[in-house]
């Protein structure tokens, strides 16, 4: 089969790699679609993937077309997205319910094969079937939502809230989608590409700007979210958390990357600085919610490009140009 591999730092390709096979209680997906992410990126720099070559892909959704010898729960022809994450279920974060904290922690298109290819093996509890409305291209969305609906379970944030959210960039925007929706007062996005910013707007933010000082609220907002992963962004989105507010980390930085922090503000304004690590229990809720029309795929999916332009996908997403980019195997 046709599959992307990442080699080695900065060099990937596409080739010809073996079939996958099943094990008692996998499943082999005909991949339809595969989304590009940030965390690609960094594997593309030698981070994060514990060993190269790799074939990425941890965003994706297809058709069954293989069962593992104890698997009942699916059958040949089921549609499905897929969790891309994989715990031991044995370690102590793991016991306590923090799975994505698993000290084995591993993933689908990042410790192993993942669906940046035309068929790709996954976990049968992994699997959520799709409904017939839901175009299985589009399920490529439903990964990223859930880490997005993980983020707000760690926001806990009250009805009312003033949020301000650096990026419109596909998970910028995942974010502004559930501020809406879960009781914010207003939703203020900043980036520094007036394309994006056009997109946020779209979706109705309350303001989009270039900086946050154009946004004109001194005091604060109640939440702010790095959805960039830039350090600039970063530091600024601290300094501008209003008093008992909280700074959700939420974009993927890399290792270098770092920030300052004044000890005594955190203190004797009780800021809240948080973060929120992939997927917790939450990739069915995102699915439901797809299902629901949470997102607009139209607006969400700027570019589909075959898997034969894997390389050529993953320079335009290094770029910053369009938005969710999904390669169709």
């Amino acid at each position: 089969m046709k599959a992307a591999v990442i080699e080695a730092p900065g060099k990937v390709i596409v080739t010809t790699v073996p079939d996958p096979t099943p094990g008692p209680r996998e499943v082999v997906v005909d991949v339809a679609a595969c989304g590009l992410c940030g965390t690609d990126l960094h594997i593309l720099q030698g981070e994060f993937a514990p060993t190269l070559p790799i074939v990425p892909g941890h965003e994706f959704a297809g058709e069954v077309v293989g069962l593992g010898s104890e698997v009942t729960e699916l059958k040949v022809g089921d549609r499905v997205a897929v969790d891309p994450s994989l715990y031991c279920n044995e370690c102590r974060y793991c016991r306590v319910g923090r799975n994505n904290l698993c000290d084995r922690w591993q993933a689908i298109g990042v410790t192993v094969a993942g669906g940046a290819a035309e068929y790709a093996v996954a976990p049968v509890a992994n699997c959520v079937r799709l409904p017939d409305h839901v175009d299985v291209q589009d399920a490529a969305l439903i990964e990223p939502l859930s880490c997005a609906v993980r983020g707000y379970d760690v926001l806990n944030s009250r009805l009312g809230s003033h949020v301000l959210i650096y990026g419109s960039g596909t998970m910028g925007l995942m974010m502004l989608e559930l501020a809406k929706r879960t009781g914010a007062s207003s939703v203020d996005v900043v980036d520094i590409n007036p394309e994006r910013l056009a997109t946020a707007e779209k979706l109705g933010c309350s303001q989009a700007a270039l900086s946050a000082d154009e946004l004109g609220r001194p005091a604060g907002w109640d939440v702010v979210v790095d959805a960039t992963g830039n350090a600039a962004a970063i530091q600024d989105g601290l300094e501008r958390v209003a008093k008992a507010g909280t700074f959700l980390q939420f974009g993927v930085s890399d290792y270098a990357t770092t920030a300052t922090i004044s000890p005594y503000r955190i203190y004797n304004q009780e800021i809240t600085i948080t973060g929120s690590m992939a997927v917790l229990h939450s990739y069915e809720r995102a699915a439901e919610l797809f299902a629901t029309g949470v997102l607009d795929p139209q607006v969400f999916i700027s570019h589909r490009m075959p898997l034969t332009e894997y390389p050529q996908a993953l320079d335009q997403f290094a770029a910053g140009q369009g938005r969710k980019i999904v390669v169709l195997p």
